[in-house]
């Protein structure tokens, strides 16, 4: 459910009434990047990686930035506050700012756009992480850069839209070699029977999921074994648990492969125990 307060270009204004230009990059090219960021009783979680990422992304299209950080997550806090958000969802989009249509970039300077909303928690129901879901495969036909958080999402919304009429709750990308990348929204994990814990390693093939990188951290830190490698559909259709991440999606139990049922096809004990140990450090303020 949106909430009612957004900030467009330097004013807070009532969502319903915020608009930006015809001629704004991010609405004739896709070119801008975006990030969301989790809000858990009304603190912003894993904050510094977020902002580190966004900083990153606007790097790789030389976008800059509009506002310093710190003024950033000022309105963040006003947002939450104005909005009396306590759980729920930040999201940010930076494009490269209006000008005439042109493939180029501007020749004359422009100021970068900058559009801040507000969800409340609009997460999977409780009945899904208690019976897990289905994911579907496809081949991967995004551009060559995924990693960066680009608001170019057509091919990911194409491959949601494939999951939901398979009657699936995600899609997940095969490389050329048929490995996995990443869902079309999360980032995807398997368990192998003797409980090695694989997710895809970092580089220009995956986003970088912020909830990844801390799922990696809090598994060891609780003596898992996790190990960042590629791994093939076939090891995820005979792997003993399967499970996606995601700011929104948190740890989802995955039951189903492409129709073959996943272990016992029953939510799995690493999956569920990485759910509590990411909700126990949201709890606890979604800083470490």
């Amino acid at each position: 459910m949106s909430s009612g307060i957004a900030f467009v270009n330097g004013r807070y204004v009532f969502k319903k009434e915020a608009m930006v230009n015809v001629e704004d990059r991010g609405y004739q090219f896709a070119d801008g990047v975006y990030e969301v960021i989790a809000v858990s009783n009304s603190r912003l979680i894993d904050l510094d990686a977020h902002l580190d990422r966004l900083s990153r992304s606007l790097a790789e299209l030389e976008i800059a930035w509009p506002l310093k950080r710190r003024v950033l997550v000022l309105i963040f806090s006003k947002l939450i506050k104005r909005n009396n958000l306590k759980d729920g969802n930040i999201y940010l989009q930076i494009s490269r700012g209006v000008a005439n249509r042109n493939h180029s970039f501007p020749k004359t300077r422009v100021r970068p756009s900058l559009v801040i909303t507000v969800s409340k928690f609009g997460r999977p129901s409780d009945k899904k992480f208690r019976e897990g879901v289905k994911v579907v495969t496809m081949q991967e036909n995004r551009w060559s850069r995924p990693d960066i958080k680009s608001i170019a999402l057509l091919p990911n919304v194409l491959a949601k839209e494939f999951a939901y009429k398979k009657d699936s709750f995600e899609t997940w990308f095969l490389d050329v070699d048929q490995t996995i990348t990443e869902g079309s929204s999360t980032n995807a994990w398997i368990v192998h029977p003797k409980g090695e814990i694989v997710t895809r390693e970092l580089g220009t093939k995956i986003l970088g999921g912020i909830t990844r990188a801390r799922m990696v951290e809090l598994a060891r830190s609780a003596g898992m074994f996790v190990t960042e490698k590629p791994f093939s559909l076939q090891d995820a259709l005979s792997a003993e648990e399967a499970f996606i991440t995601s700011t929104t999606s948190l740890v989802m139990p995955v039951i189903e492969i492409d129709g073959k049922t996943i272990g016992s096809g029953r939510p799995g004990p690493v999956a569920l125990k990485l759910k509590k140990l990411y909700e126990e450090f949201c709890i606890k303020g979604g800083v470490k």
